[in-house]
């Protein structure tokens, strides 16, 4: 399959008065088209600020680079503003978080969505307004075209998610990053938008980053996952291989904080990950994840830990090796 995006040491920093805060450090994953790529972690381990980073959306304050920024062949690292505005909305959309707030409550849902081919494409308003009525159908909006005449405050939550994601396929995105896009959804909503989601992607062909920290969504709709913890990519790998086989102990420790169907008896206690997440602020040595860690060891505070591939697809972040890793993570879901 054709990559879409290629991202090699990526890294986001932070002026503080107290010290440099490090956000991202030096994230590398790739996506390829017609795939579903999931960024889970906690919240504050990274994962918006490294989609932010793609966008170039940064807060003014945060400092970006990276060894290669490759959308489609063109590196983003080397792209001014102006060339930026070209390329957001158009070969790269994104879905934010929060749909109550991420639509503008003075235009109308047509002048919004209109307004994204117009400004990318050479087009008519008239083929603009028939592209915005084609894909709210698309995302199953009924009376699409009375909809275009309604304000954002007339749809309900899961409307406006709904009308967000055809605002990020009007021009036709080789790639859509998805923020927690069922996060404000009640469940049963939540469930449409995913299905919906997975159902356009396979059909349109998009590279789909998926952000979330829910474990249950990266099962039913990824490809391959990236797990981060304070920063950094902890493990990535195939869906299904590292469901059944979780090689870092943070990941090991995430998985046995889910119930498990047949397996989890009704009250009885779930898994947790014991101490705090340490601060990104200042000198970053040694494994991040070493005081919360049962298999923690003296190396681990000494040099830093690099991403250990064993496969093409497969990589960790951890001095032990594959083998006793594996071992450990049979003793988790044991106890």
């Amino acid at each position: 399959m054709k990559k879409v995006l290629e991202v090699q040491g990526l890294h986001v920093e932070i002026p503080l008065a107290t010290g440099v805060l490090h956000a991202v450090r030096d994230v590398s994953f790739s996506v390829e088209r017609g795939q579903t790529f999931c960024l889970v972690g906690e919240s504050g381990c990274g994962k918006s600020l490294t989609a932010l980073a793609i966008m170039d959306l940064l807060p003014p304050r945060a400092r970006r680079s990276a060894e290669s920024l490759n959308l489609e062949g063109r590196d983003l690292s080397k792209c001014r503003e102006r060339q930026m505005s070209e390329i957001r909305g158009n070969k790269m959309s994104m879905i934010f978080q929060e749909p109550m707030t991420s639509l503008n409550p003075c235009y109308t849902i047509g002048n919004q969505l209109e307004e994204v081919l117009l400004h990318h494409k050479k087009v008519s308003r008239r083929e603009a307004k028939e592209r915005a009525v084609f894909l709210l159908d698309k995302v199953g909006i009924t009376a699409a075209t009375s909809r275009l005449k309604q304000y954002p405050h007339q749809l309900s939550g899961g409307l406006r998610q709904r009308m967000m994601i055809a605002m990020a396929l009007m021009c036709g995105p080789s790639l859509i990053i998805a923020d927690e896009p069922t996060t404000a959804l009640d469940v049963t909503i939540q469930a449409q938008i995913l299905f919906l989601l997975a159902s356009l992607q396979r059909e349109l062909e998009t590279g789909l980053i998926l952000i979330t920290h829910d474990l249950g969504i990266v099962a039913r709709v990824a490809d391959r996952v990236a797990v981060m913890y304070c920063g950094q990519v902890v493990e990535t790998g195939e869906v299904t291989e590292l469901f059944e086989n979780p090689l870092h102990p943070y990941t090991q420790g995430l998985l046995v904080c889910i119930p498990v169907p047949g397996r989890t008896k009704p009250g009885e206690h779930l898994g947790s990950i014991p101490g705090l997440v340490p601060t990104p602020i200042g000198d970053l040595k040694g494994c991040t994840f070493r005081n919360r860690c049962r298999y923690a060891f003296m190396d681990c505070a000494k040099q830093d830990v690099k991403l250990r591939e064993i496969s093409q697809s497969r990589a960790y972040r951890c001095l032990l090796s594959p083998e006793v890793c594996a071992q450990n993570a049979i003793k988790a879901e044991s106890t």
